[in-house]
């Protein structure tokens, strides 16, 4: 019984390790995600309203004060409604639900259109999110667009009250999927709003309708199809396989990404952090490897009719680890 507990509380902390170690990674990689050159770089190719702008324009003069990472909540109840305000604040740093716990976007912030002439005036609220399982239990499109629909519905009482429709500001979702299947790799997909006539062609200003866009950036391996501008700058910036000197020297010649000394440090941590992760699943996966080998061996003893007790001796495997290998071999048969 002592080596079963000991067994079960090593795997635990093992566990426990990764976890933490995952949860570090996660952490670094929002932080990297959030710095106004990398939104930039995203919002540029992601977002038709900048397609025309530069890099440098687009974090210098749209991108308003600084990115929430990891503090705005997406659930709200209406008992949390903030106080009004003429413009999105910003200030809100937790938004929780009383019933369905507390979710927070990975990166929120406020962005204005280029040619808007009222000061102060802003224009689109924007969430980009790393997700690196695609497929997690539900389709993740649908997770984009219930995000956006929240962005839309928590403006009410900060951006416009009553019957205020027409001061609704324009939300975009944008998930950076680090690891599609095969048939998303390099890809990058808009989901917006669109008129559809269905008698005669009445003709609506596109601004009046055109509030909510998800976009699926989902990155691919590098010299593949598709594998060019946002998409190879991505896979270079969050690739668990690039040195920090190799990231940074593609990062510097080939996107023209100025290396602070604070986003040189960010991309360093992401690449000990990624060696750190990468080594424990890979140890761990080794471990369960050679356990699993080890209990092929002791059920090919247990269906040669072996005494328990040499199996055990054999194999270190304990009694009642046995009798449970046992059962689940039967249940198969």
């Amino acid at each position: 019984m002592g080596n079963v507990l000991w067994k079960r509380k090593t795997y635990l902390s093992q566990v426990i390790a990764q976890t933490q170690s995952n949860a570090r990674y996660d952490e670094a990689a929002k932080k990297l995600l959030g710095n106004k050159i990398v939104l930039a770089h995203i919002l540029k190719e992601c977002a038709a309203e900048y397609g025309a702008c530069t890099v440098d324009e687009i974090a210098e003069r749209y991108i308003q004060g600084e990115p929430q990472i990891g503090v705005v909540g997406v659930h709200k109840d209406e008992s949390n409604v903030q106080a009004t305000s003429p413009v999105v604040s910003g200030a809100t740093v937790e938004d929780g639900s009383l019933t369905e716990g507390k979710v927070y976007y990975d990166i929120r912030f406020h962005a204005m259109v280029p040619g808007e002439k009222r000061a102060g005036a802003i224009r689109l609220i924007m969430n980009v999110e790393a997700q690196n399982r695609f497929r997690p239990g539900y389709p993740i499109i649908k997770r984009g667009i219930y995000y956006g629909g929240r962005m839309l519905s928590a403006q009410y009482g900060l951006v416009f009250t009553n019957a205020e429709y027409d001061k609704i500001c324009k939300v975009y979702s944008i998930w950076i999927c680090t690891n599609p299947p095969k048939e998303f790799q390099n890809t990058i997909t808009r989901y917006a709003i669109q008129p559809e006539c269905l008698v005669g062609q009445a003709v609506e200003r596109k601004e009046n309708y055109d509030l909510l866009s998800v976009v699926m950036v989902c990155l691919g391996e590098p010299e593949t199809e598709g594998y060019a501008g946002l998409l190879e700058f991505l896979e270079v910036l969050f690739s668990q396989d690039r040195t920090a000197d190799e990231k940074r020297n593609i990062l510097e010649d080939k996107f023209h990404v100025p290396m602070t000394e604070q986003f040189e440090s960010e991309v360093q941590e992401m690449c000990n952090l990624s060696e750190g992760v990468y080594e424990k699943g890979l140890e761990r996966g080794i471990e369960r490897g050679i356990e699993r080998g080890i209990e092929c061996v002791a059920l090919n003893m247990i269906r040669a009719d072996k005494p328990f007790d040499e199996i055990e001796i054999l194999t270190g495997i304990s009694h009642e680890d046995l009798i449970r290998l046992a059962d689940e071999m039967c249940e198969k048969v």
